[in-house]
């Protein structure tokens, strides 16, 4: 196979896929390599005529694909996986090519990483990605750490592909090694406790006030146009209004309460601890999915007469708008303070 493409990319799940794709709507020639060669002709049956692909069957053949200085771009799972591919690029490519882990690793891993690999004479690039699937195709926000050598390479790729406010691409040089998934941690920490805070203003307000999902939904979507307008109040407000066909009954009230979590809010608060950085809001919204997971637990408190007060409140008209409007200014304060 002939090195013709610029960039590559390693694991072709919903990530790696959308990655993908996005990088050849802007004029990237994308060389793609999944460890199940199925996946690979999936995207190309599918996607193929979106840009310029090059698909390989084997890691040599992706490798030799790449046009030098090569870019690899690995989207596999965090841990051992990402470690076996990271490893398995290194022997194939040559001093000066880069290797860019665009999962969400522990940042350590990426220090140690990025250590072994420039050992090599490789280039070694953690970089945060954020907007889940459809921002990876329609334009993420990008944390790159590694070199700066290695950004002058990445730069116009990566500017290319992000996502952009107010003209400007939302993808800068971070810092060195670890950095982008330090930050991307951080961005992620944040993130727990925004949510933390949205579900604690639905509870007041649904067992507080009595109110209906799609009235709080109604409410969300006011604050949407204040200095609350974000991506997740305006998601909330849409899922508060959506009923489950079959039962007629808000779709909120029918989901099972209990929140996972992939572990990077952890890793915040672990990382906070050790450094005596108190981000005390990050941490109880971390907890707070911790109890939200022991649903056993929970139940079996219920039967025993634990189930707490119904948190009812006895306001009128005017007491309720006003405790609404004290909601919606303790939801932004709590926002600054994470």
């Amino acid at each position: 196979m002939s090195a013709e493409a610029n960039v590559g990319v390693v694991g072709l799940a919903a990530m790696g896929g959308s990655l993908a794709r996005n990088l050849a709507h802007h004029g990237n020639k994308v060389a793609v390599f999944n460890r199940t060669y199925a996946r690979t002709e999936k995207l190309m049956n599918e996607h193929g005529t979106e840009g310029e692909f090059y698909p390989a069957k084997t890691l040599k053949e992706f490798v030799d694909s790449l046009s030098k200085p090569r870019t690899a771009i690995i989207m596999v799972k965090a841990g051992a996986p990402t470690d076996a591919m990271i490893h398995a690029l290194a022997d194939l490519m040559e001093p000066g090519d880069i290797i860019v882990d665009a999962g969400n690793s522990y940042f350590p891993d990426t220090i140690r990483r990025e250590k072994e690999i420039s050992a090599r004479g490789l280039h070694f690039v953690g970089c945060g990605v954020s907007g889940g699937e459809e921002g990876a195709l329609l334009g993420p926000s990008m944390m790159p750490g590694g070199s700066e050598e290695s950004w002058k390479t990445l730069k116009p790729i990566f500017e290319s592909i992000a996502a952009k406010a107010e003209g400007e691409p939302c993808v800068t040089h971070i810092g060195l090694n670890g950095a982008g998934h330090f930050v991307k941690m951080v961005h992620n920490g944040i993130e727990y406790s925004d949510m933390q805070l949205i579900a604690e203003s639905y509870d007041l307000m649904r067992r507080g006030l009595g109110m209906t999902p799609a009235e709080i939904g109604d409410v969300f979507g006011e604050w949407n146009k204040t200095e609350l307008d974000s991506y997740l109040i305006e998601i909330t407000a849409e899922v508060l209004h959506q009923v489950d066909k079959k039962t007629g009954k808000p779709l909120v009230d029918l989901i099972v309460d209990h929140a996972g979590m992939k572990g990077t809010g952890t890793w915040t608060v672990q990382t906070a601890l050790s450094l005596a950085v108190p981000v005390t809001g990050i941490a109880e919204a971390v907890f707070a999915r911790g109890l939200s997971s022991e649903a056993e637990l929970r139940e079996e408190a219920q039967k025993q007469g634990f189930s707490g007060p119904d948190g009812k409140l006895d306001l009128n008209d005017e007491e309720k708008k006003a405790f609404i409007e004290d909601i919606r200014q303790a939801l932004y304060a709590s926002k600054i303070v994470a």
